[in-house]
């Protein structure tokens, strides 16, 4: 980012004093304080003066009639890319995660535990990616009718790999149904990418008889499915609650739609997938995510990898009040030690 004309070094000196107040207490900041704070000898109305040139540049904002100031996104991102001085993470905390991580099995429960540590460490939200298999192939599936409505979906992946699934349907289906459905999709799509059974059922459909309909709805509607879990299951997230604590994320309707990205996920696995074609660690702060619902969020991601290549990216979300001397140090590290954990393994 290009600095505005108006951030010399005393205006700097007070954009960065203003944020990291702002940072520590959430309360707008006037220029009382700042004078009494800032190493320099101004007046008062010197403050202000500069204080009105960083507001007329945009980086703060008056959130009230009220002489206090709080940083703009803009704001933020010229403090991250200029003025921040990182902190270096204490030896202990590094122990502490090293030996969480460590001790943590299988890989899905590493994962987990990972989302939870970050999460627990910042007070906010940790999210971890789950790697991505670049090919999913399907050899073998079978759906076994329980109770009402529910069904035993056995899938035999890639070479021995068997996943069982639990699944609600819309409709009873009877077990010769339901053999007739997994005979299908075994004689029509062993052998394919996972992703692309779903698309070839669709257009086969539109080419068999009607009376094979039933049998294809069937099948279509149980791999869609088991599809959608799969697809739901891309990263794990951990705190979601801890962002309750911060007033400026208190509106009980935002808070309902940020829980509802997360829940649905596409919002934030389109924000993980940027990231992971990225290079290295990544901030997003506001409306730089790109969607709405992030606006009074910041995003801070690291990839981490299996013997040198890329499988996922982990991070945390908060407000953009948020540490981020703190934060970015935290999840810097415990990227390095995943990725070093996964690569032992």
């Amino acid at each position: 980012m290009n600095k505005p004309s108006v951030i010399n070094e005393r205006a700097q000196l007070l954009l960065k004093n203003l944020i990291e107040h702002y940072i520590q207490d959430g309360q707008p900041v006037g220029s009382r304080t700042l004078v009494k704070d800032c190493k320099l000898n101004l007046s008062p109305a010197t403050v202000r003066n500069v204080m009105a040139d960083l507001e007329d540049a945009g980086l703060i904002v008056a959130p009230h009639t009220s002489s206090g100031r709080i940083p703009t996104g803009r704001g933020y991102r010229f403090f991250v890319d200029s003025l921040l001085t990182v902190k270096p993470i204490r030896n202990q905390l590094i122990e502490k995660l090293k030996l969480e991580l460590i001790s943590s099995a299988p890989a899905e429960q590493l994962l987990g535990n990972a989302s939870t540590l970050l999460s627990n460490i910042t007070r906010m939200a940790g999210v971890v990616m789950i790697p991505r298999q670049e090919k999913v192939t399907l050899r073998h599936v079978e759906f076994l009718p329980l109770a009402v409505n529910r069904v035993l979906v056995i899938l035999v992946v890639n070479s021995q790999e068997v996943q069982n699934k639990i699944i609600q349907t819309d409709r009873e289906y009877s077990s010769s149904e339901l053999q007739q459905a997994s005979n299908y999709l075994n004689s029509e799509f062993a052998g394919s990418d996972l992703s692309d059974v779903r698309e070839r059922l669709l257009k086969s459909m539109q080419d068999m008889r009607a009376d094979m309909n039933k049998i294809m709805m069937s099948a279509m509607e149980i791999t869609d499915q088991v599809l959608q879990e799969k697809h739901n299951s891309d990263y794990v997230m951990s705190g979601e609650t801890n962002l309750m604590d911060y007033a400026e994320m208190g509106d009980v309707g935002k808070l309902r739609q940020l829980f509802e990205t997360f829940s649905t996920k596409n919002d934030l696995l389109h924000l993980l997938d940027k990231s992971i074609h990225a290079q290295g660690m990544q901030i997003f702060i506001g409306d730089e995510s790109g969607h709405p619902v992030l606006q009074e969020c910041s995003v801070i991601t690291s990839p981490y990898k299996v013997h040198d290549r890329v499988v996922g990216v982990l991070g945390v979300i908060g407000p953009t009040r948020m540490a981020y001397d703190r934060v970015i140090p935290v999840v810097d590290v415990t990227a390095k030690l995943l990725s070093s954990v996964l690569s032992s393994e």
